[in-house]
């Protein structure tokens, strides 16, 4: 929201809102001119023409109510995303379970290098673009989030489907649901870009198989980081070697080439871009060391994340892995229960959080503690002594890596910080 938020400001819109809390995000709108309010505050619906609330917010919420009874336009995030799409030429969307905010920003540094205009909306804060960014209305550059169909909401040129694992069954019913809205979403677009051998077939494909659009060989691993080559239609183009960690990220950048080579894009200047790109906040973050123990912090949260997150970090510690993970939301751990065991069993040092519980209620079935017990080996904690007590057993050598979409991050900055000041 807050990165739409700066494009309305950079449009000279009146902008303004409320949240709960306030952060970094909510000071940068505050000192760029929006009039940002306390959501347990009375708020000044009236003096504004649209009002735009995200998927987070009950039907009953008390603003949303107070916009109504004035007769004010309302949309959700999904359908203000949709309107903002349309004043730029081209549109590119980027969905999947997982990888959707590091591809969109990778893609906005292979365009800036490239130099093709563009704007870039991004779920997570960039390195160096922050989670909006523009050099020109020519193509908008933006996540399309699976929840409640939302990304079936846009109109995009093309299409990027970087997985189509299951997720969010609480809105979809079923994983042959989702696929169908997968195969939706590609159908709305010119061009569509797909894993190579993914059920939902796309014109542009990409993955290790040779028989894929865009394919990797000669992979190489150095302290985590990958090189290797780039082949388009089995021939090669040229290496790319990326600044972030993770063997995921080689089919990542296939994706980006994917894309920026179908706008025309000559591949040493994509290369260029992608080489740039540091990194997202929250994904493979380092926070620093506790007792000699790297710790670091990512947004992983479904079973297939946290597995391709656990051989990243495999890659770069020396000798025990701690990790620390917190489920989000209680329907998804429900809905994934035997695939997060299946997951976290062989870990010998771990310890599950509290659940984040976002915009759902207490499920007992879907909970961190049931989660914990039928993990043999981990152990359960609810407060930050919890945490503290668990990261002090590690020691150099060590990796310590927190893992989940919810407020860990927040408390592992916290708890790295206190225990450096300790």
């Amino acid at each position: 929201m807050s990165g739409l938020a700066s494009f309305m400001l950079l449009l000279g819109k009146k902008v303004g809102g409320c949240d709960i809390v306030s952060n970094e995000y909510v000071e940068k709108l505050r000192c760029d001119g929006a009039i940002i309010e306390d959501g347990n505050a009375a708020t000044t619906v009236g003096n504004y023409e649209l009002v735009v609330y995200t998927d987070a917010i009950r039907g009953d919420d008390r603003v949303l109510q107070e916009a109504d009874a004035l007769n004010k336009k309302i949309l959700s995030r999904g359908q203000f995303l949709y309107e903002v799409s349309r004043g730029f030429k081209k549109v590119i969307a980027v969905s999947g379970c997982h990888g959707k905010t590091t591809v969109t920003a990778m893609l906005a540094h292979a365009f800036s290098f490239v130099g093709l205009p563009f704007t870039v909306h991004v779920g997570g804060r960039d390195k160096d673009f922050g989670n909006f960014h523009t050099q020109g209305l020519d193509y908008f550059i933006t996540e399309a989030c699976e929840y409640k169909k939302n990304f079936l909401l846009l109109k995009p040129d093309i299409a990027v489907v970087l997985n189509s694992d299951p997720d969010h069954l609480e809105c979809y019913g079923s994983a042959e649901n989702l696929l169908a809205a997968y195969r939706r979403f590609v159908g709305l677009a010119e061009i569509s870009v797909t894993p190579y051998n993914d059920e939902v077939a796309g014109d542009i494909t990409f993955g290790y198989d040779k028989r894929a659009h865009f394919s990797a060989e000669g992979i190489i691993c150095k302290k985590g980081f990958y090189s290797f080559t780039v082949c388009e239609e089995g021939k090669p183009l040229g290496k790319i070697r990326l600044n972030v960690y993770g063997k995921h990220n080689v089919l990542n950048a296939l994706a980006v080439v994917a894309v920026a080579r179908a706008e025309g894009a000559p591949f040493e200047k994509i290369a260029a871009g992608i080489e740039n790109f540091k990194g997202v906040e929250r994904r493979f973050e380092k926070l620093g060391r506790v007792n000699g123990a790297l710790c670091i912090a990512d947004y992983a949260h479904h079973p297939d994340e946290i597995k391709a997150t656990l051989a990243a970090v495999r890659k770069i510690t020396e000798k025990r892995l701690f990790v620390v993970f917190q489920p989000h939301t209680y329907s998804r751990t429900k809905n994934l229960f035997k695939s997060f065991v299946k997951v976290l069993s062989p870990l010998k040092n771990l310890l599950i959080y509290r659940t984040f519980a976002a915009r759902e209620y207490f499920d007992d079935e879907g909970s961190a503690l049931t989660l914990s017990q039928s993990v043999k080996r981990s152990v359960y904690g609810d407060d930050p002594a919890d945490l503290i007590d668990f990261i002090s057993r590690a020691g150099a050598g060590d990796s310590v890596i927190f893992l989940g979409a919810g407020d860990i991050y927040g408390l592992a900055k916290d708890v790295v910080n206190s225990m450096n000041n300790y």
